[in-house]
């Protein structure tokens, strides 16, 4: 389980949430729903270690630290909105390139995780294309992959299925829910309605969390 506890942030003078806390189970989908500019985006940056949070704590597995702390924040996996795939590496490269450069990882462990992966996410056809020649869905299937190369305690999504069609987006619904049932934890920020009930184990509510 991991849980975040009276996270508190501030842009100057304007507090985006205050004291906000929430749990996520193991192996649990949480999707964050509330209206454009309220702070999901927000949230799952400073979880991130994207931005900087003015107090809060996190426990993972029974052990509390402080919010930003890098080791915590490396156990959070973010997949953008618009995937932030390298254009200039294929897809087998883009998967490879964190657990070389961050986790220091052997190449013989590298390259058979990346293998493992592509077939899980049936992309191993293009494993050396680039992503410009890749379909949305097909994007968001490589992105997965590269998150999970790093082996995190949380995925998180920031809205999956935004411009995906109808086939790409039951592809992404049906490799989360596989995710689920190995144990990997996702925290989903979403503004997808018939996603959010297909894929959800519970939904947090940012609108009454922020107005409290």
């Amino acid at each position: 389980m991991i849980q975040i506890q009276n996270l508190t942030k501030q842009f100057g003078d304007k507090t985006i949430f205050k004291n906000l806390s929430l749990t996520l189970d193991d192996g649990e989908i949480l999707t964050v729903m509330g209206p454009s500019g309220i702070g999901k985006t927000t949230l799952i940056k400073v979880l991130t270690g994207l931005e900087e949070a003015q107090s809060g704590t996190i426990t993972i597995e029974n052990e509390q630290f402080p919010v930003g702390t890098p080791q915590v924040s490396k156990q959070f996996a973010l997949i953008f909105q618009d995937f932030n795939l390298f254009p200039h590496l294929t897809v087998k490269e883009n998967i490879e390139l964190a657990p070389k450069i961050v986790k220091k990882a052997d190449l013989p462990s590298i390259t058979q995780k990346t293998s493992e992966l592509l077939r899980k996410l049936n992309i191993t056809e293009q494993a050396n294309l680039y992503p410009y020649q890749l379909s949305g869905g097909q994007k968001q299937r490589v992105a997965i992959a590269r998150a999970l190369a790093m082996e995190p305690q949380v995925i998180i999504y920031d809205e999956p299925t935004s411009g995906l069609d109808e086939q790409s987006t039951k592809q992404v619904e049906s490799i989360m829910l596989q995710l689920k049932k190995e144990g990997v934890s996702q925290l989903v920020v979403t503004h997808d309605l018939p996603f959010e009930k297909t894929i959800s184990d519970r939904t947090f509510d940012f609108t009454k969390e922020v107005s409290k």
